[in-house]
This record gives C-alpha cells, structure tokens and sequence, in this order.
C-alpha cells in the first residue's frame, strides 16, 4: 500500500467498517509505524478491491484490518489477502497471527475459521458503540520455510 492508494483504501474501508481509521491513522501506519505492513489487492483495470493492515510485532502477526470491495465480496480476493499477509507474516518469522472480529459478521468469521483459526478469546465490548464483543480468534504459523 501506498498513500497515492487510500482515496480508495478509504472508500472501502468506511463501507465496511462501524469505526473506520482515519487517513492519519493509515498514514501514520505507513510512515511511522516500524511494525506495519500493509497491502492492497487491484483488478485488472488497476482498480484496488481489496487491502489488509498488519503489525509484524516480533513473533506475532497482528491482523488489523482486512477489508473487500462489497461488490467483489465472495470472490476470493479476502482470502488471497489473508493468504498472502500470513505468507508474509510466516517469512517475516512470526509464528502468531492474531485478530480481533465481530460475532455479528459471519462472512469474515466463516472465512477465518476455513483458513484455520481459531477462537482463543473475548474481549467485551471491544466494539464500544454497538456495544459488540470482539472474538480473539489466533492461526498458528509455525516456522517459516528456509
């Protein structure tokens, strides 16, 4: 990702999120933050469908955002992101990924758990104002490959 990219990182962002980031906090994210990894997923036409914001935090791989264009949603292109930032995570020598997810969105839920993670916590009322719980939900990396 780059910050020629989120005009349209931005769209699909407040479309799918309650409590988007903001372009500082994605700027902040690509500039500043030594732990964060971010990329974004285009269309032929070069249009961006898709895009995931990570932290490499040592071992451990945080998932923060992933987000899919709705008219692309169940296309596959969140699992090729999710595939690819775990990839990334995996080279990067993390050994955790972790995430935060709502119990109402049963796509992303249904998409996390057929890629292997698993729920290892809750935390109540991470989503403060619809006063929604947060699934901690982790995926066990292993060792990266030489």
């Amino acid at each position: 990702m780059d910050p020629r990219d989120l005009d349209e990182v931005l769209e699909i962002e407040r479309v799918s999120f309650a409590s988007p980031w903001s372009r500082e906090s994605f700027l902040f994210d690509l500039r500043e933050n030594p732990f964060g990894r971010s990329i974004v997923a285009s269309d032929p036409d070069g249009r961006i469908v898709g895009y995931a914001c990570c932290w490499h935090l040592y071992e451990e791989l945080k998932i923060n955002n992933l987000a899919v264009r709705p008219d692309r949603r169940g296309s596959g292109v969140g699992r090729a992101i999710l595939r690819c930032v775990i990839d990334q995570g995996r080279r990067a020598g993390c050994r955790i990924a972790l995430l935060e997810v709502r119990p109402s969105n049963a796509a992303a839920r249904a998409l996390y758990e057929s890629e292997g993670f698993v729920q290892i916590g809750r935390r109540k009322n991470y989503y403060r104002e619809e006063r929604e719980d947060a699934l901690v939900l982790a995926f066990e990396l292993g060792r990266a490959e030489p």
